[in-house]
């Protein structure tokens, strides 16, 4: 991708909201640093922050330089746009581990050498050396309070009631982008749409202390067909973290996409061209059953966040739950998968054969309520191991353990346990 044409390549993704006049001519006359904030408010980033992770992403191919900026400083306070109520203070400690967790996520989408290579930094490194009188002279007096009054961060909270210290955030927004100029030579901040008013204060700075001239993108906020909130599940959040979000629920979120909005979801979070995404949306207008549109999303967005490893165990294990695969077929990533997913039970190792009965039907969460309904299960041919229909009361030899220690169990047609047999001294 040619330098020039970033922003016709936003454009037809349909992530350009907004711009600055005259970004465009910067943008072709030399490389341009440009950055966008992230807030340590958890341990980990969820997929809604990826929509302005993957416009740094095009920065960079389209030959510029991004900076990605961890709020170290700035989460000391919460900046308010978007909230309703003011959000609660953390720990100096809780923040700089969210922010070393978030980094090492961040680092995985970009390439960090070479003239255009990413560069990581934390406000907390110049915000927490601040002086009061110093910042209020040499930054609070560029700002008149009506001006900062008619921001949509400000405006939208003045009924429900806006502290100082998150009233003042726009000006530690804008004091970050004036030191980036200096540190870096940035003159482009992008974010989504409710970050313009920010944005835009950091620009008139510079204007004003720097005699320089500096740009605003923004990206939409992400909307679903359905009027469910995007990075919404059930159980919560959609993380980037394996921990929070396992590989295969994060696969299992974008296999899930509506046919209404695959085709946006393709232009917004892979680097798919063109014709690979107009194929997929011809695909999905003539064979929708097939979803051969989500699929290529939750293998190319899972394989930039987890690894192709985590697709190829997260592919296995569909198979095996919604296309009936073969359990003996799946690999060792693909069980670790499983015990996240279906009940799984501990049975201790044998010394010749297991006896699956009490492993199925005791405990909290047992396949079976009691043995005797495990038995009936089994003598009416509706208990399988391995894939395989076995009778009552028939043990399991050691060599029949998947990988040495998983039975993967079936009760009727989709109820499925794991059994973990443990090794000597595990």
């Amino acid at each position: 991708m040619a330098r020039h044409t970033l922003l016709d390549e936003l454009d037809w993704r349909g992530l350009l909201h907004q711009q600055t006049e005259g970004l465009s001519a910067a943008l072709t006359k030399g490389t341009v640093s440009g950055y966008c904030g992230f807030d340590p408010t958890a341990a980990s980033l969820h997929v809604g922050n990826l929509v302005p992770v993957m416009g740094l992403v095009h920065l960079q191919r389209s030959g510029h330089r991004p900076v990605f900026l961890a709020g170290g400083g700035t989460g000391m306070i919460g900046d308010p746009s978007g909230k309703a109520a003011e959000r609660p203070l953390m720990s100096l400690d809780e923040i700089a581990s969210n922010t070393a967790a978030i980094r090492a996520q961040l680092e995985r989408f970009v390439d960090t050498g070479g003239r255009h290579g990413a560069i990581m930094d934390d406000n907390a490194t110049w915000l927490t050396k601040l002086k009061a009188i110093e910042f209020m002279r040499d930054v609070g007096k560029h700002f008149t309070v009506n001006v900062m009054m008619q921001k949509d961060s400000v405006k939208s909270r003045l009924d429900a009631g806006l502290s100082y210290t998150e009233f003042s955030y726009m000006l530690l927004q804008a004091y970050d982008y004036q030191q980036l100029y200096d540190k870096y030579g940035v003159t482009l901040q992008v974010g989504g749409s409710d970050q313009w008013g920010n944005i835009t204060a950091g620009i008139e700075l510079i204007r004003r202390t720097r005699s320089a001239e500096a740009h605003a993108l923004t990206f939409p906020l992400v909307t679903t067909a359905s009027g469910v909130k995007f990075g919404k599940t059930e159980s919560g959040a959609v993380w980037l973290d394996a921990s929070r979000t396992s590989p295969y629920r994060f696969y299992q979120y974008w296999i899930n996409t509506d046919d209404r909005d695959v085709g946006t979801m393709l232009r917004y979070f892979t680097l798919l061209d063109r014709d690979a995404i107009a194929a997929l949306d011809a695909a999905t207008g003539e064979k929708p059953e097939g979803r051969e549109a989500q699929r290529a999303l939750a293998a190319d967005v899972t394989a930039r966040v987890h690894g192709p490893a985590a697709v190829k165990a997260a592919e296995e294990v569909s198979a095996l739950l919604f296309g009936g695969g073969d359990p003996k077929s799946l690999s060792a990533a693909a069980f670790s998968n499983l015990e996240q997913e279906i009940p799984t039970f501990a049975a201790p190792a044998p010394k010749d054969v297991l006896g699956l009965m009490d492993a199925v039907s005791t405990g909290d969460g047992a396949l079976f309520k009691s043995k005797g309904e495990a038995k009936r299960s089994m003598e009416q041919g509706g208990f399988y191991v391995n894939g395989e229909r076995i009778g009552a009361n028939r043990n399991i030899a050691r060599n029949e353990l998947l990988h040495g220690r998983y039975l993967l169990v079936r009760k009727g047609a989709k109820s499925y346990g794991l059994v973990r047999v443990g090794r000597p001294g595990s």
